[in-house]
């Protein structure tokens, strides 16, 4: 039986706590199972604790990122990943890694796909209200620009078929990834299917900061929708 591969790639940044549980969440035993082999890619943005030692522990592969920025990494692990499907999920242990069977089979009807927190139900506590109006907000002036009818737009958990990875081409370096991902997808026609997951509480500091980069985030929106690709 000729295997399909699956990377799921994992940006980081001092996620020492947490780095170690993402990790064995996945579900590689089912996914091997379903006819998949499965990869961990752990795009690290030099962290200052542990977070490479615990990650290299587990047996998973590891590049170092010296230029920061959430985006920066992604962009280097698209370079680097050959893969049928590839995932997105944030280290920070708040989205639970067992969704990606049944992103999976989403994949097989749509190019890309998302984990909606804003669909799901959330942990108390795991959002603030403000961040969920933002994101909210957010979500709806990127579908009213870029017709399309997602619900949560700043979600940390994508996934793609491997042929849409090299189709798009990243130029962000910071918090305006998931809002890059939506423009360049769009303007390429592809579609975004998406399922309700469960949101967990973070551990550890919240690294965006509020308002500013919400407004940073529409205002990228905003410029691209004009852009050529």
């Amino acid at each position: 039986m000729k295997y399909k591969t699956v990377c799921v790639i994992l940006p980081t940044l001092n996620e020492e706590p947490t780095i170690g549980k993402v990790i064995d969440e996945i579900p590689r035993e089912q996914l091997t199972k379903e006819g998949y082999r499965v990869q961990v890619l752990v795009v690290d943005g030099v962290s200052t604790d542990r977070t490479i030692e615990v990650a290299k522990s587990r047996g998973v592969r590891v590049i170092v990122e010296p230029r920061r920025g959430k985006a920066r990494a992604m962009r280097t692990a698209f370079d680097a990943v050959k893969a049928d499907y590839v995932f997105m999920l944030d280290a920070d242990y708040t989205y639970p890694a067992t969704y990606i069977p049944e992103m999976l089979k989403l994949l097989q009807k749509y190019p890309a796909v998302i984990g909606s927190r804003l669909k799901g139900k959330r942990e108390d506590g795991s959002m603030r209200r403000f961040n969920t109006i933002g994101n909210y907000l957010l979500t709806w002036l990127a579908n009213i620009l870029y017709l399309t009818w997602i619900s949560d737009l700043c979600t940390g958990y994508w996934g793609f078929r491997g042929e849409v990875i090299g189709n798009i081409r990243l130029t962000s370096d910071g918090f305006q990834l998931e809002a890059e991902l939506l423009t360049q997808l769009r303007k390429k026609g592809y579609k975004i299917g998406e399922i309700p997951v469960y949101y967990r509480c973070r551990e550890g500091k919240v690294k965006l900061s509020g308002l500013k980069d919400g407004l940073r985030i529409a205002r990228f929106l905003i410029v691209h929708r004009f852009q050529a690709t």
